[in-house]
């Protein structure tokens, strides 16, 4: 199966109630009106959605609107506005709201955060999607003293930055305040822009996290790639932001760019080659182990136990964090990992079955983690590779499942997308994930491959031999 292409507003998770802040440049305005687009026209519960902005925005980038309507503060009232707006959100799917226009530049003027606010709780709208500073074009930006003009009520802030400032020189021709730019990355003036300058910019709090809200989310969108070399540095780049907790993924793609003006320019097609998170792998190390006669984690294959070599294998992958959920024999277990990176979870319930343990490796996952690898500590043959796998195929693609499957089979370990947190939550028993997983089957992403490993699990002893000959 090829990994399906992923839309932008599901990259960034967006749903009803959110109030969502574009930022920085290099296309955040095509972006912004292909989110309205995708998200007004979704199958089967299409949207409302308002799209505003805070700053200025020209004739040209209205043209993109299907409709649009004008607001005067001196004059009208939010309610004075209500009709127009539902006629056109009725009509459309979704509405332009800006302020005043200007003849002579041929601009109109934003509308003010509280207005947003006040809109944002008015239940008029599913979605609100704000362009909150400008750029002048460029593909790169830091924000000046009186940006970004982001609403207290905004729930995600995107910061936007186009893959092309990459090797272009630190000058106001190419990059949009270079200055600026350059005292919050220490990038001399007319020095190529680096993956280490951008970087530095996104998650400084004067760039690209100044004015976040405490509580709204953060996922940058790098922008403009559209070949393997774009891919490639955008993935570094990604690497280099993702060191930096607040930020929770980072979307990849060509989603758009300021010369497009016509509306036929964002038709709804797949533009995000991944997205890229942190993904946690829990090893499953409490159990009893009754049927193998002694606890399964210390038992030894090719020279290691089995929970040394299941945390090795995690650690060796792109996983992260790696959390170990212990029980039986915790301290035995506990010892032969002292030495390791990784975090250690006692689960007191753990003779409540394997739903218990994988409910306290929930329970300590990072409110950043964009979905879990589950390891099941007696299948001592899986390796970090196949891991990496599973991984890759969820960024390609959001499936809420991915699994390796051998010869039709499905084998472990799983992966589970955080879009399923709450369901795997909810299960009980000595089932594990069995009822999520066929509850979303359908839904599942199957890697194909060719190493029986992933359906070997030690049951028993003569389980343990058999392997061990191999």
């Amino acid at each position: 199966m090829s990994p399906a292409k992923i839309s932008l507003s599901r990259a960034l998770r967006i749903s009803s109630g959110d109030v969502v802040a574009l930022v920085g440049g290099g296309g955040k305005t095509s972006a912004m009106f292909r989110l309205a687009n995708e998200l007004s026209q979704a199958s089967p519960s299409p949207l409302r959605v308002l799209v505003t902005t805070t700053t200025r925005i020209f004739a040209t980038q209205i043209k993109l609107a299907p409709s649009f309507v004008t607001f005067d503060p001196a004059r009208q009232s939010l309610a004075d506005l209500r009709p127009d707006l539902q006629t056109a959100c009725e009509q459309h799917g979704q509405v332009l709201l800006i302020g005043q226009a200007d003849a002579g530049s041929g601009k109109a003027l934003g509308v003010a955060p509280g207005v947003i606010d006040a809109l944002a709780a008015s239940g008029w709208f599913d979605v609100i999607l704000i362009e909150a500073d400008g750029s002048r074009m460029h593909p790169f930006k830091a924000p000046a003293k009186h940006e970004p003009q982001i609403p207290a009520s905004t729930t995600l802030v995107v910061p936007v930055v186009g893959i092309d400032a990459l090797g272009r020189p630190l000058a106001d021709k190419h990059v949009h305040r270079a200055s600026l730019v350059s005292q919050l990355s220490h990038t001399p003036l007319d020095q190529p822009v680096t993956l280490e300058t951008v970087a530095k910019v996104l998650t400084h709090p004067r760039g690209g996290l100044k004015s976040v809200p405490s509580s709204a989310r953060v996922a940058t969108l790098l922008n403009k790639v559209e070949n393997k070399d774009q891919l490639g540095l955008a993935q570094a780049l990604a690497d280099h932001l993702l060191a930096t907790p607040r930020l929770e993924s980072v979307v990849i793609g060509a989603v758009g760019h300021a010369g497009e003006t016509k509306r036929s320019d964002l038709e709804i097609r797949p533009t995000v080659s991944e997205v890229r998170g942190r993904t946690a792998a829990v090893i499953l190390a409490a159990g009893g182990s009754t049927r193998f006669g002694s606890p399964k984690q210390l038992a030894r294959w090719q020279g290691q136990t089995f929970i040394e070599r299941a945390a090795e294998t995690a650690l060796a992958s792109q996983a992260e964090p790696v959390i170990v959920v212990l029980g039986a024999e915790a301290g035995q277990s506990q010892a032969l990992l002292q030495d390791q990176p990784v975090q250690i979870v006692v689960n007191p319930n753990w003779a409540n079955g394997q739903s218990s343990s994988m409910a306290a490796g929930l329970a300590a996952l990072p409110d950043n983690v964009q979905a879990v690898v589950f390891l099941l500590v007696d299948l001592p043959g899986i390796t970090p590779s196949m891991v990496d796998l599973l991984i890759d195929r969820h960024r390609q693609t959001l499936a809420p499942l991915v699994w390796p499957e051998y010869q039709g089979r499905r084998g472990h370990p799983i992966l589970f997308d955080r879009s399923l947190f709450p369901d795997l939550r909810r299960v009980r028993g000595d089932t594990g994930g069995r009822p999520v997983v066929m509850a979303y089957q359908d839904r599942a992403e199957r890697v194909q491959v060719d190493d029986p490993a992933i359906i070997q699990d030690i049951d028993r002893p003569e389980d343990l031999s058999r392997a061990s000959n191999r």
